[in-house]
C-alpha cells in the first residue's frame, strides 16, 4: 500500500480523530483500509491481553501493515508486570502507543478484572502504568469509562461520579499518563451484554468536559454516541478529540467527512468508495497470498457502500461469490456498482 497515515504520535491534539479499538473489526485488515479514508486517523487494534501476548501467538497478534501508522496497540490485564511485557512486545513490534483497556464492561473481561473493573482500582492502575512506561519509549495511554455501576448498587454508585471519574484520573495521570480517552458513559457491570453497555445508561458529555477544564495539561479524548459530522463538532467542544466506534464499522466513508469538519484547512478531496476499495486492492493481493480466506476482507467493506446507489447489489455479489474467487470478486463488485448507480440502497 502506499497510503500513509501521519507516521508516529507527538504534539498536542495528535488524537483529533481516532476510531475505537473494537473486537472483531479493527484487525489488520479493517485499519489498512481505513487509513485510506482518511490519513489523519489515529487508529487503534482490538484488545490483546497481556496473557495472550506473552504465552500466544504474538506474531498474529502484533502484525501490521507499514501503512497503519500512527496505530496503537491496546493492552487488557491488571498485573503490572505482564502489561509491562507485553507493552514492550508492542513498542518492539513499532506500535506507535500502548493503551491500557479500562473501559470493556463484559462479563468474561470483569472476571479477570481488568477492563472497566480496573476503574474501582486507581491505585492499581497507576501501578500498571508506571511498569508500562518504564519499559516502553512511546506513549501509554488509558481508555476508561465516566465510571462503573455493579447492579446499580449503591456501593458502586459513588463510583459513577464526577469525583471518581477525577480521583480516577488524578491517580493515573501522578504515573505519567498524560492522554485519556473516555467512553462517555458509565459502565454497567453484570447485568447488561457489551452491547448494552454501548447504549445504556446515557451518554454525559460534560463530565469529560468538565474534567479537561480542570485539568489542561492532559489530553482528554471523547468517545461514544459519535456518529455524524455535526454530533463529531458538538463533542470535540472543549476536548481535544474524538474517538469514533461503531460509526466506523456501519458508515466508514462518514470519517472523511468528520476529518473534514475536524481539518477543514486540509482541503481533501471528498472520497469515492470505489477509489478507496481500489486502492486498497494490492494491500488484499497480499493478505491473500498470505492465506487470509476472502470473506474475512469482504465483510468490512459493507459500511464503506452504506446509504449510497447499488450498495445492495455489491453486498450481494460479494456474498455470494467471496467463498469460491480471489480478488476478482471484489473488482466485479466494483464495476456491478458503477454500471447501477440508480439502484437503490
Amino acid at each position: 500500500m502506499n497510503c500513509h497515515g501521519s507516521g508516529p504520535l507527538g504534539g498536542r491534539d495528535a488524537h483529533r480523530l481516532c476510531v475505537a479499538p473494537m473486537m472483531d473489526w479493527t484487525d489488520r485488515h479493517f485499519r489498512a483500509l481505513l487509513r485510506l479514508v482518511a490519513p489523519e486517523l489515529v487508529l487503534y487494534t482490538e484488545m490483546v491481553t497481556a496473557q495472550a501476548l506473552i504465552h500466544g501467538d504474538r506474531q498474529r497478534f502484533l502484525a501490521h501493515d507499514p501503512s497503519e501508522h500512527p496505530v496503537a496497540l491496546q493492552l487488557g490485564g491488571a498485573e503490572p508486570e505482564a502489561l509491562a511485557t507485553a507493552a514492550a512486545f508492542g513498542a518492539a513490534a513499532g506500535f506507535d502507543e500502548i493503551n491500557l483497556n479500562c473501559g470493556c464492561p463484559s462479563d468474561r473481561v470483569a472476571s479477570g478484572s481488568f477492563g472497566a473493573a480496573l476503574m474501582a482500582e486507581p491505585e492499581r492502575v497507576a501501578a500498571c502504568v508506571a511498569a508500562m512506561r518504564s519499559a516502553v519509549n512511546v506513549p501509554v495511554t488509558v481508555k476508561c469509562r465516566l465510571g462503573i455501576l455493579d447492579g446499580m448498587s449503591d456501593e458502586h454508585r459513588t463510583m459513577a461520579s464526577q469525583e471518581w471519574l477525577d480521583r480516577f484520573v488524578d491517580t493515573v495521570a501522578d504515573a505519567g499518563c498524560s492522554l485519556f480517552t473516555i467512553h462517555a458513559r458509565d459502565a454497567v457491570l453484570g447485568g447488561l451484554s457489551p452491547k448494552e453497555n454501548r447504549e445504556v445508561p446515557p451518554l454525559r458529555y460534560d463530565p469529560v468536559r468538565a474534567l479537561a477544564s480542570r485539568r489542561p495539561d492532559l489530553e482528554i479524548i471523547i468517545n461514544g454516541g459519535i456518529d455524524t459530522p455535526a454530533r463529531c463538532l458538538e463533542a470535540v467542544a472543549g476536548v481535544h478529540g474524538v474517538m469514533i466506534g461503531r460509526a466506523a464499522v456501519n458508515d466508514t466513508l462518514v470519517l472523511a467527512a468528520m476529518r473534514d469538519v475536524l481539518f477543514p484547512e486540509a482541503g481533501h478531496a471528498s472520497p469515492s468508495p470505489v477509489d478507496i476499495v481500489r486502492a486498497w486492492l494490492p494491500y488484499v493481493n497480499e493478505a491473500l497470498d498470505a492465506g487470509t480466506p476472502l470473506p474475512r476482507l469482504t465483510r468490512l467493506l459493507s459500511g464503506l457502500f452504506h446509504g449510497r446507489p447499488g450498495a445492495r447489489q455489491v453486498r450481494r455479489h460479494l456474498s455470494e461469490n467471496a467463498r469460491r474467487g480471489g480478488v476478482e470478486v471484489i473488482e466485479d463488485a466494483l464495476a456491478h456498482f458503477e454500471q447501477h448507480p440508480r439502484e437503490a440502497a
